[in-house]
């Protein structure tokens, strides 16, 4: 037993979900399990114990494996900064920026870092579960592959393939992926599962033969709807599972184009006392918002002319005028400013732009990325909390006297001179149980929740759930 890899039929088909199902039931079993994904493209990423950074669906994984996280779990992370274009990381570190017609060249160089980093992990542990990335029967673009087939013939790990009966045509998914396939990928899958059932799965008993008898391969279980799978943090902001209130402190986040880490907002979605609002494009800021949080961005540039397309620059000045709270994050921080400067092109054109103007600081973006996990004080409440930067760019101003925490002795963020404007670049502070009830206590808000401890719940419950379901003993023994 040393590797196993789950492929999906399509993107967002719960391979993530069902990799930290199956890395929590091997380490239930006593095994030492890691995760590992190829290749991920999120701007939704996590500060690593190695001071790197890899995508949040792998550090929710490594949480399930009960380890710390560490780069060679995603040795290769895609950021997007424009509609055609990323930021390439390699373990770690950031590599370059490449347009997606010429990532393609990039592929044989990056295998390397790949299987450098897979066969550390399988060095290291009894088992690997691997994660591919959308799905194997875009065979358009198997050539140099490193996040699905490629990956798997060239070290030899068998795959599961998933579908996702939610969305409809699962058969279809199944049996067409084995049809444009070739004989070698065919070859590496093992078998097949049927993810997010709802309603009684003996109902698709005729269905599940079907597919085992046109494919020839085994399944291995029809697994139900997780109604607990919302409560695990997202990596696609779509996926933020914020259950509608009909009343308490309203917090509304503006989704932005290149909007990053909104995972920050798990924590306040799963309080009662907090209805969250995802505001996406086209929408107007309610008038009955209490806080407005400008999330992280990978373009603060770009999301500043988003945001301005939207009207949003209006309407927070309106939500201002009313009594309302804002909250900038990270990117969101930097819109705050007076004017944020990219003299080198590093997230795009060179050249400045005008912030909003709601903080009196300036921000210059500066070619050395941030990478550190912190503590820091919130000044406001005097909650200490742990949480993490990841940005380039430096602000300083006025406000910058006020600061919204202390690093050490450090000052950090600013706030507007009547308190209702405050910025920061730490990310996770609202995991922190204490900080996250001091500063809902300053809006009158009881916090009821222990985040971190619910999610070890949710992933044990996943567990069980998967255990119940699938023939984990029969996925696990295809290991090799």
């Amino acid at each position: 037993m040393t590797a196993l890899m789950i492929q999906g039929t399509g993107s967002n088909v719960g391979k993530s979900m069902l990799v930290a199902g199956l890395c929590r039931a091997a380490r239930r079993r006593g095994l030492s399990v890691a995760p590992f994904k190829p290749q991920n493209m999120s701007n939704n990423a996590a500060v690593t114990a190695d001071g790197g950074e890899i995508g949040r669906a792998q550090a929710l994984q490594a949480l399930a494996c009960g380890l710390p996280l560490h780069t060679d779990m995603n040795p290769v992370l895609l950021k997007p900064e424009t509609d055609t274009g990323a930021q390439v990381v390699v373990q770690g570190k950031r590599m370059t920026s490449t347009r997606a017609r010429d990532y393609p060249h990039l592929k044989p160089r990056l295998m390397a870092a790949v299987q450098e980093s897979f066969a550390r992990l399988r060095a290291a542990h009894d088992l690997v579960i691997v994660e591919g990335a959308g799905s194997p029967a875009e065979v358009n673009l198997r050539r140099n592959d490193i996040a699905n087939m490629g990956f798997a013939c060239a070290a030899d790990v068998p795959v599961v393939l998933a579908g996702d009966i939610d969305r409809g045509g699962v058969i279809a998914q199944i049996v067409g992926t084995q049809a444009v396939l070739s004989e070698e990928d065919n070859a590496m899958i093992a078998g097949f599962l049927i993810n997010r059932f709802r309603g009684d799965p003996s109902l698709f008993d005729d269905g599940y033969a079907l597919i085992a008898d046109r494919t020839g391969w085994p399944g291995f279980g029809v697994l139900p709807w997780f109604p607990d799978a919302w409560k695990l943090p997202a990596e696609d902001a779509l996926d933020i599972g914020a259950p509608e209130r009909s009343g308490g402190l309203h917090v509304v986040c503006l989704a932005l184009s290149r909007i990053a880490n909104f995972d920050d907002l798990d924590p306040l979605a799963q309080e009662e006392g907090v209805r969250l609002t995802m505001l996406g494009p086209g929408r107007a800021i309610p008038g009955d918002a209490d806080v407005v949080i400008l999330p992280g961005s990978k373009s603060t540039r770009g999301d500043l002319a988003f945001l301005r397309a939207q009207g949003w620059d209006v309407d927070l000045a309106a939500h201002i005028r009313r009594g309302g709270h804002v909250l900038g994050i990270c990117g969101g921080y930097q819109m705050l400013g007076r004017s944020v400067a990219d003299p080198d092109g590093i997230e795009g054109a060179p050249g400045t732009d005008p912030g909003l103007g709601l903080l009196e600081i300036d921000t210059v973006m500066t070619g050395d990325k941030r990478l550190t996990e912190t503590r820091a004080v919130h000044a406001a409440s005097g909650a200490g909390f742990h949480g993490y930067e990841i940005h380039i760019g430096r602000s300083d101003g006025p406000d910058r006297a006020r600061p919204f925490a202390t690093v050490g002795p450090r000052p950090e963020g600013a706030v507007s001179a009547n308190g209702r404007v405050c910025g920061s670049y730490l990310h996770g502070m609202f995991r922190d149980d204490a900080f996250r009830a001091a500063w809902l206590a300053g809006f009158g808000v009881q916090a009821a929740g222990r985040y971190d401890a619910g999610v070890e719940t949710v992933l044990d419950a996943l567990a069980r759930h998967m255990e119940t379901h699938l023939d984990i003993g029969g996925l696990l023994g295809l290991a090799r």
